[in-house]
């Protein structure tokens, strides 16, 4: 799926609200956009519309807003990442964006940590 002007205009003011959040940078992905800091993904544009990262801890803070979480279809089947629509009011006030984004990256920050370190090497030789 081609990117237009107009979703490369969202996308370039999506990172320029979070970077009140950090040094954010963006990278397209999927007819769409991830949303990046410090090599994590934290949000996502996707139809320019913006997703922020969500977990067990953040959640509600999303659903007491009724955010709709992010789907797609795949083949067939509709499927549900961890992310969730940012509150309009967060895309037109800085701080409101950066407390939104912060939390994002936070849940991006937990999920990470619990990942498991790759092995870069399968196995040290014996002295």
């Amino acid at each position: 799926m081609a990117i237009n002007k107009e979703q490369e205009e969202f996308a370039s003011h999506v990172v320029d609200l979070l970077q009140s959040v950090g040094p954010c940078y963006c990278k397209r992905m999927f007819g769409g956009f991830g949303i990046f800091l410090d090599g994590l993904m934290f949000g996502l544009i996707a139809n320019n519309d913006l997703y922020l990262k969500v977990d067990d801890d953040n959640r509600e803070d999303f659903t007491a807003l009724g955010l709709q979480a992010f789907t797609y279809n795949k083949n067939g089947k509709l499927m549900q990442m961890s992310y969730s629509q940012a509150p309009e009011e967060a895309m037109e006030d800085l701080d409101v964006m950066r407390d939104w984004g912060a939390k994002a990256f936070a849940a991006a920050l937990r999920a990470a940590s619990k990942k498991k370190p790759k092995n870069k090497s399968k196995s040290k030789a014996k002295k």
